[in-house]
Order: structure tokens, then C-alpha cells, then sequence
């Protein structure tokens, strides 16, 4: 990693919610089958033709979700009948170029043509549009992010069963962790685990509701690990400017076990 682009690293996650950076094509977590929230309804406006639909569930806990590797840049709609609003989606990641694979939330047919319903890592925070079925490339994942504002804990979840818990720092009262359902969005491997962020940082498709833009990053909220001056923050607090800190150890159980497009649920 250059050293421009490592401390713009730095600076980003030293403030909490900084996106992270890797060298373009690092690895990422296993796609593997996985987990829970409740996606949000869509409106008249959003209801499907009468032909077959195909039916995916929403991402549920216990039953897993489905994810779209999306194969060719596309555009996504946030009223199924209307693609005057459709904002561009990219087949990379905007930050390190990784497969982009979003969270899958509902599925419908209109025009006569399948679409996907998909969680956009964008403002505001839960955004969702309707991009069409054959744009991406649809797996399955048994994982499941649970945190935990109020305990600041992290729970990792497989086919609904608590397979980790760890102690988390996250957001302080001023520049809280965002709330709601996200996913996971990029899983960068860090060169120096003893840097402020660990040895990972796994970006997530939430934002700053309070921090706009800081150290070269969007104010990208991520777990990540912990090194250097984050030490001083114990695992419990709640001293981030957003993004959630784990030891590194437990960043990096994550980081090989859960992939891209896994859901993220973060309450307090």
C-alpha cells in the first residue's frame, strides 16, 4: 500500500467510520452459503406484473440471504416503474474495485423482465433499488452480522445459530454507529496488523450520519481491527467515530468466514 493511500487509511478510520483501503483485487472472504432483518415493504408502486415471480425470501437470521454479484454495470431504480431516478451501479466496488455483491431484499417481474431488489451502499443509509435479474449473478450465504449498540457487542450468526460473540468499541454519542439492516461490502486485508485499523477492515454498506467525508473516504462505517493508538479505546466503549473496532482475532474469523453481501444488522 502506497503512502498516500495508507494514511488515508489511517486518518479515515482513526475518525471511525473511514472507508477502507487495499491494494485493488485483495482477497476477500469466501463466498459461502448465510443469514437476518426484515426487508423493508415496497409500495403500490413497486407491485409486480401478474406473470411468475421468482421467489426469494427476505434475508432472515435463521434461513439466510440471497446476494448479487453484479456481472455488468447497471442501473438501479428506486420506484420499479420508473427509471427517470435510476442511479448507476458498478460490477466493482467503488473503493478497492472488488466484485461488487450486494445484499438481495425482494424480487419482482415488471415489463416482462425478473428484477432484484438490492441494498445500495449510498446515502442515505438504507437505500435500496430494483436492478434487473440478469445483471447479476445470484448465491446464497447461512452468515449473519448481529451488532449490538447498547451491549457493544458483535455476534456472528451461521444457519442461525451463534457460532462468536465478541466486545466491540463503537460509535461515541456525537458520531453514533448508523443503525438498521446493511451488508457487507469489501473485505480489505491490512499489510501492518499493528496499524491503528488491525490487521482487517470489512467496509459495510452503512455511512456516517454524521461525518460527510474524512481522510479520502466517504465516511464509510466498517468493522475493523485494532492497533496502535485505537488500543487505548477498550473492547466496551463506545469511543469510534462510527465504524465498529474488534480485536484481530476476531476481525480476522470474520474476515475468512463471512462474505461479501452478508447481512449486517447493527440496533441499539
Amino acid at each position: 500500500m502506497g503512502g498516500a493511500v495508507a494514511l488515508a487509511l489511517v486518518v479515515a478510520c482513526a475518525t471511525g467510520a473511514g472507508a477502507a483501503t487495499a491494494a485493488p483485487g485483495g482477497p476477500t472472504a469466501p463466498a459461502g452459503p448465510g443469514p437476518a432483518a426484515t426487508a423493508p415493504a415496497a409500495t403500490d408502486a413497486d407491485a409486480p406484473d401478474g406473470d411468475d415471480v421468482e421467489v426469494i425470501a427476505p434475508p432472515s437470521r435463521r434461513r439466510g440471504a440471497t446476494v448479487a454479484r453484479i456481472v455488468v454495470p447497471t442501473r438501479a431504480r428506486p420506484v420499479l416503474r420508473r427509471a427517470d431516478r435510476a442511479t448507476r451501479v458498478a460490477a466493482t466496488t467503488a473503493w478497492a474495485g472488488h466484485d461488487q455483491i450486494l445484499l438481495v431484499l425482494a424480487a419482482a417481474r415488471h415489463g416482462g423482465r425478473d428484477w432484484v431488489r438490492v441494498a445500495l451502499p449510498q446515502r442515505p443509509n438504507r437505500s435500496s433499488g430494483w436492478v434487473p435479474r440478469d445483471h447479476v449473478e445470484l448465491s446464497t450465504t447461512r452468515w449473519w452480522i448481529d451488532v449490538h449498540l447498547s451491549t457493544r457487542t458483535v455476534t456472528a450468526y451461521r444457519e442461525g445459530r451463534a457460532r462468536r460473540r465478541w466486545k466491540a468499541v463503537v460509535g461515541a454519542s456525537r458520531t453514533p454507529t448508523p443503525t438498521g439492516l446493511f451488508a457487507v461490502w469489501e473485505h480489505n486485508r491490512q499489510r501492518r496488523a499493528t496499524g491503528f485499523v488491525g490487521s482487517w477492515v470489512l467496509s459495510i454498506t452503512a455511512l456516517s450520519d454524521v461525518l460527510e467525508d474524512y481522510g479520502g473516504g466517504p465516511g464509510r462505517v466498517a468493522l475493523h481491527g485494532r492497533g496502535g493508538a485505537s488500543l487505548r479505546d477498550p473492547l466496551g466503549s463506545a469511543r469510534s467515530h462510527g465504524c465498529i473496532r474488534l480485536d484481530n482475532r476476531a476481525i480476522a474469523w470474520i474476515a475468512h468466514r463471512v462474505p461479501a453481501g452478508a447481512p449486517v444488522r447493527i440496533r441499539r
